[in-house]
């Protein structure tokens, strides 16, 4: 894999550095929106003192830190194909163009030597999948995978609570910042507690350095709660993500098209509401991961 070699250098150095994944680029947002929030996240983290790297698969080789230009051309493409665990041997091998959801980007964030990886919300237990099995690779990946994960909790079209208990089975730390509860992507809480309420940045990093030096692998996984101003209505949003439920199972939509469908819809329905919280969410999560990966770069030795 070909990796940025201010990223590099920085590594090696032991600076702070965060990871980006591709799919929000290629699948989460239409052109120009997408590309406008990618580089606003790499310049919240840089504002926070770490540096961004956007990962993704161009003509089958990962890039660890793209360039505006590689961004730029991302967003634009048409046909990248969306790439987790399963798909990137596939991607690499016939030389195609692939966007790294969570659990592809923590693979090649682990191998470049990341640690914090910051991404919207996580994939999860979809609803019914204690009948379908439907669930993401994301939370294999967070259990076997050393790469701290910032998110605003798991992507509110899923079963929260089938999600939790899957985390809880393969022993991933569910942090909250200045909270108790799950947050719900689009708003900032949910009726699940977490496993601990942390209150500041260097908390986390500490416990992330806690679980590296005695070796228990897998991730923790950060929730930070999307600012109230930028949250949606509960009940509305609940209401519209139902409806675009209804509309995917009618249209016989399932699997890795199921995300994309899903949020496309729900951007539709509320009249793009729902990508306004999106990115705002990100870029909040872009400040606190930049602020855990400096603490920790303090901390590590």
């Amino acid at each position: 894999m070909k990796i940025n070699p201010e990223i590099k250098k920085a590594i090696e150095e032991g600076k702070p550095v965060v990871a980006l994944e591709s799919t929000i680029i290629s699948h989460g947002m239409p052109y120009p929106k997408n590309v406008e929030c990618a580089l606003a996240v790499e310049k919240v983290i840089r504002e926070n003192g770490a540096i961004p790297a956007t990962i993704g698969i161009i003509d089958g080789e990962p890039i660890i830190g793209m360039s505006p230009d590689e961004i730029e051309l991302f967003g634009k493409r048409k046909g990248v194909a969306k790439v987790s665990r399963r798909d990137l041997p596939i991607i690499v091998a016939t030389k195609k163009w692939g966007a790294t959801t969570v659990s592809a980007t923590m693979i090649l964030a682990e191998k470049a030597g990341i640690e914090f990886f910051v991404t919207g919300g996580i994939g999860g237990a979809h609803r019914k999948a204690n009948e379908t099995f439907d669930v993401s690779a994301d939370l294999d990946e967070l259990g076997k995978t050393n790469v701290t994960v910032i998110c605003a909790g798991p992507k509110a079209i899923l079963d929260l609570n089938l999600t939790m208990e899957y985390l809880e089975t393969k022993g991933v730390p569910v942090i909250a910042y200045h909270s108790d509860y799950l947050p719900a992507f689009f708003t900032p809480t949910s009726d699940i507690k977490v496993d601990y309420n942390a209150q500041s940045a260097k908390e986390i990093a500490e416990i992330v350095k806690a679980k590296r030096e005695y070796n228990l692998n897998g991730s923790v996984l950060v929730c930070d709660p999307v600012p109230e101003e930028y949250a949606l209505d509960k009940d509305y949003i609940n209401h519209e993500i139902d409806k675009a439920i209804q509309e995917m199972e009618e249209q016989g939509i399932k699997g890795k098209d199921e995300t994309p469908f899903l949020l496309s819809k729900i951007v539709s329905l509320t009249n793009g509401k729902s990508l306004e919280t999106n990115i705002k969410l990100i870029l909040n999560n872009a400040k606190l991961g930049a602020e855990i990966a400096s603490e920790y770069s303090k901390i590590k030795g």
